[in-house]
Formats: structure tokens, C-alpha cells, sequence
């Protein structure tokens, strides 16, 4: 069901100064940008081969991202990986004893589809499933 990863998540204080790093540094272009306000969360994303780079910088004090920041600083907050099921791909990983953040999928960035395994179940690193097309 697992076709690729299809993006690193990346906290970051402001998406504004480290779009310098990203584009200047690293010579990658920002595709897009935009705010998911259900989530509290601004994502730009930069494309690099199939892969694409998500920054992610809070809109709230009260937001997942800005609590990680608080905690944790900068730095990588999520791998999401592309499913042709996601549904299917909750199911399995919730029999095999995984705790779920989310049992249902949302709407997240790019009009994808999107749910997280906890950090506890994947040995500290958040796990993001998603399928269906970024527009």
C-alpha cells in the first residue's frame, strides 16, 4: 500500500526567513504555500525529485506546531508517507498495536487526505499517512 515517502515535515519558527535557506542554499523552488486553518498551521512546500520539503510554521499559540516548537525547537517533525489506501493502511497499522492519532482521514494540505500514527508507536518520530492529489 506504501508507494513512496512523499514529503519531510519541517517545523520552523517562520517560513518567511527560512525560505532563504531552502531556495538560496539549497536551490530548490517553493512550489506553494498555504494556510490549513483547521490545523492552526502555514505549509510551503519545496519539490525535490519525487519528494517534497513541507515547512510548517504555527498561525496559533495553541497549535500542534507551535507546542513542538515549544518543546523541541526547529527541526524534523513528521515523515509522511504516500499510501494507495489509506484507510486500509489505519486498519493495518492499528491491528499491528499502533496508537492512532487520527482513525479517519481529513483534508490536509494540497487537498490530500491525511492521518497521523502516534510518535509512540513509530519509536519518536510522528508518521503521517496520505493519498489522493496535491493541487
Amino acid at each position: 500500500m506504501l508507494k513512496k515517502i512523499d514529503h519531510l515535515g519541517i517545523a520552523v519558527h517562520s517560513i518567511a526567513e527560512a525560505r532563504h535557506f531552502y531556495e538560496t542554499v539549497l536551490g530548490l523552488t517553493c512550489e506553494r504555500e498555504e494556510e490549513i486553518a483547521s490545523q492552526k498551521v502555514r505549509t510551503a512546500f519545496f519539490v525535490l525529485g519525487e519528494t517534497h520539503i513541507e515547512l510548517l510554521e504555527p498561525t496559533s499559540k495553541g497549535s500542534p506546531i507551535a507546542k513542538f516548537l515549544a518543546t523541541r525547537g526547529e527541526g524534523l517533525h513528521h515523515v509522511a508517507y504516500e499510501s494507495t489506501d489509506i484507510v486500509e493502511q489505519l486498519k493495518q497499522a492499528q491491528e499491528q498495536g499502533c496508537k492512532l492519532i487520527h482513525e479517519e482521514p481529513f483534508t490536509g494540505a494540497g487537498n490530500k487526505q491525511v492521518a497521523f500514527l502516534h510518535p509512540k508507536s513509530s519509536h519518536g518520530l510522528l508518521t503521517e499517512f496520505c493519498s489522493g492529489e496535491q493541487k
